[in-house]
């Protein structure tokens, strides 16, 4: 069993990967590479000059396989309530069962909606439906939580990334029972 199962490789959902699993927590991310990312160009990302779509996702997903996230290229069709936490399973016919999962879908509510989460209309310009969450990212469904534009912040990169990893620390922070701060710090050589 996997700690966390994120469905979302974009912005929100691999920086998601890249706080839980950098915290040693079992971590699966299922993307189906159909998101709107890949087809951006960024000048407005904090710490990067410029980048196109393609390259800031698949750095991304360097980053989540770096750190130990496992990787599926996949599309999540079906989730479901257990007893001890959720299993998502996948168009190939693949099942992963976690203790917590995030929603990390961008446009899509479709399995949200599936899995009895509650939704309610978007507010930003084209978004039609999210995922209603509290301030933690968490749903009305018991470990199931939500990040990025999927769950109401603004469309922009730079953005549901930092949601994406404030939602992390917040499963993190469940799952040891303490909060949980992730910070390096710089040893300059020389």
């Amino acid at each position: 069993m996997y700690d966390v199962a994120i469905i979302g490789a974009g912005p929100a959902g691999a920086s998601a990967a890249i706080f839980t699993a950098k915290a040693g927590k079992k971590t699966v991310v299922i993307d189906s590479d159909k998101g709107m990312t890949r087809r951006a160009w960024f000048e407005n990302y904090y710490g990067i000059e410029a980048i196109n779509g393609p390259d800031l996702v698949d750095t991304g997903l360097r980053q989540i396989e770096k750190l130990g996230a496992e990787l599926v290229k996949d599309e999540a069709t079906e989730a479901t309530v257990t007893e001890d936490g959720i299993e998502v399973k996948t168009a190939s016919g693949a099942s992963y069962k976690a203790k917590h999962l995030i929603l990390a879908t961008g446009l899509s509510v479709d399995l949200a909606e599936k899995l009895g989460v509650e939704t309610k209309p978007g507010t930003e310009p084209r978004i039609k439906t999210i995922v209603n969450v509290d301030a933690d990212g968490r749903t009305n469904v018991k470990n199931v939580w939500a990040c990025g534009t999927v769950a109401g912040v603004s469309v922009h990169a730079v953005i549901t990334a930092g949601d994406g990893g404030k939602v992390a620390i917040n499963v993190i922070s469940e799952l040891n029972g303490e909060r949980y701060v992730d910070h390096d710090v710089y040893k300059p050589q020389g």
